[in-house]
């Protein structure tokens, strides 16, 4: 079962490691395959014990709080992507030869069950972009005509799409570090590495095991590994990947691109790598102002979606349509509202330092609103590269002092108001203070550098307050 395509599922005893979003899912597959299902959990809430009487009604077995102990008779785990590697049911499954797949492993190996038509995946990964990247690659396929889907990381189930009644044509599909470590087999159409910043680093042990991790996307590659020419890190994990003859190596940049990129030159997206004589032609996709929002780091998510629909054949114009009919999720770089002269951006989704920095380097003189839970971050870089941005910043969060600090260092004239509290309401208190700061033509930016957790239930949450407060500023 380790290596080969599983033909005959009946009466395999397959441990699914957690519920949840693919923990569910995965269960209720396996067993209406005809496999004898354990699940188990690590927690025993009354959300876990609903989820376990549903999956128990099906004749699924479920042992709650028990997620570190292996079943006997296993033949395969199938883990929800967020389980730490050194779980001891691993260790326990390693030691006795027994698989471990995440739920993208096991939506690949079932994309041809019964003789399905598998629809190729073009896969994006990266520390920030991921979401937006995907969805942009959607709207481009959909403009193209294609039967198409966002899924994977971005919330729609993989296995869904693959074992749906109608195929699709492509996938786009979005892949975190912990479900690439997961899955061993993928073999991408194309894929792109976004960027890479230390993140995730409690869960994958170093910066090393993260991105030997992301790189796995590049693996088995057929048509292009697409990478960003300004961190070379992603150009690096191309050159290791063992890809298939002939698969290329294609670049993104927000300069002019050389042959075999794509880039920008006067305000407009262009390909030199999916052309006829790329050594001296460029063929125009689309316009900057057909990026919304048109900040440099969502230029770039969308060179990237560009390339991998260029890569699978897509045709110029429908990169342009697809662009232009994408509209982002909410707390991605949202404009909430001006006051008094001055913009409110929510950027609640900016949850580390790499986010937060892309999000400063989109505007010139900024009241910031950061702080919260730093996951273990430091905040130094950060604040030397934005410095000469920041008008004021008010800090909010668990972590504030670590900002602070940092402020301290390395932009000792930056005025600083740190709210020491941590219940929602801080919200208000520092879009008034933010206010109070800002002069016309400033920018107010919540880009947090940190999670969310210590005072909301989200980044959603937090978002949704600071526009709130926004909204009260003019009553």
């Amino acid at each position: 079962m380790g290596s080969g395509q599983v033909t005959d599922w009946q009466g395999k005893n397959v441990t699914v490691a957690g519920l949840g979003v693919s923990g569910i899912p995965a269960a209720k597959v396996l067993h209406g395959l005809g496999a004898k299902v354990t699940v188990v959990n690590d927690g025993d809430d009354a959300r876990a014990r609903e989820q376990a009487a549903e999956l128990e009604a099906l004749g699924v077995t479920v042992r709650l709080g028990d997620g570190a102990t292996l079943p006997q008779g296993t033949e395969l785990v199938v883990t929800a992507p967020g389980w730490k590697p050194d779980k001891p049911l691993f260790t326990a499954a390693h030691a006795t030869g027994v698989p471990v797949w995440g739920d993208v492993e096991l939506a690949w190996r079932l994309r041809e069950l019964d003789g399905r038509k598998a629809a190729p995946w073009l896969c994006v990964t990266g520390t920030n972009g991921k979401t937006t990247t995907t969805q942009m690659l959607a709207s481009i396929l959909k403009a193209a005509g294609l039967r198409t889907a966002a899924v994977g990381n971005i919330g729609v189930s993989l296995l869904d799409a693959v074992l749906g009644e109608e195929p699709y044509d492509v996938l786009a599909v979005e892949l975190s570090s912990y479900q690439l470590h997961w899955a061993p087999s993928l073999r991408a159409h194309s894929a792109a590495v976004l960027n890479l910043a230390p993140d995730h680093l409690d869960w994958h042990g170093s910066m090393e095991a993260y991105a030997k991790d992301k790189g796995r996307v590049y693996e088995g590659n057929q048509i292009a590994c697409v990478y960003n020419v300004a961190d070379k890190a992603t150009e690096d994990l191309v050159r290791e990947a063992d890809v298939e003859e002939g698969c290329r190596a294609v670049g993104f940049t927000l300069g002019a691109p050389a042959p075999s990129q794509l880039g920008v030159v006067d305000g407009i997206l262009v390909d030199r790598a999916f052309v006829e004589n790329r050594q001296q032609n460029a063929q125009e996709l689309a316009e900057v102002s057909d990026v919304d929002p048109p900040a440099p780091h969502n230029i770039a998510n969308a060179l990237a979606a560009a390339a991998l629909a260029r890569a699978f054949g897509v045709p110029a114009k429908a990169v342009r349509d697809g662009l232009r009919a994408f509209t982002p999720d909410a707390h991605r770089i949202a404009h909430v509202a001006d006051v008094d002269g001055v913009a409110y951006i929510d950027d609640s989704k900016a949850t580390n330092t790499h986010a937060a920095q892309a999000s400063l380097a989109a505007y010139e003189s900024i009241v910031w609103i950061a702080g919260g839970l730093a996951k273990g971050a430091t905040f130094d870089e950060l604040v030397a590269k934005s410095a000469k941005r920041l008008r004021a910043a008010v800090l909010i969060g668990a972590d504030r002092a670590l900002i602070r600090e940092a402020l301290a260092r390395h932009a000792p004239e930056v005025p600083v108001v740190d709210l020491d509290r941590t219940d929602t309401g801080a919200m208000l208190a520092a879009v008034q203070e933010a206010r109070r700061l800002a002069v016309e033509g400033d920018t107010v930016l919540l880009a947090p550098a940190c999670a969310s957790m210590d005072m909301f239930v989200n980044y959603n949450q937090r978002g949704d307050l600071f526009a709130q407060a926004v909204g009260e500023l003019g009553t």
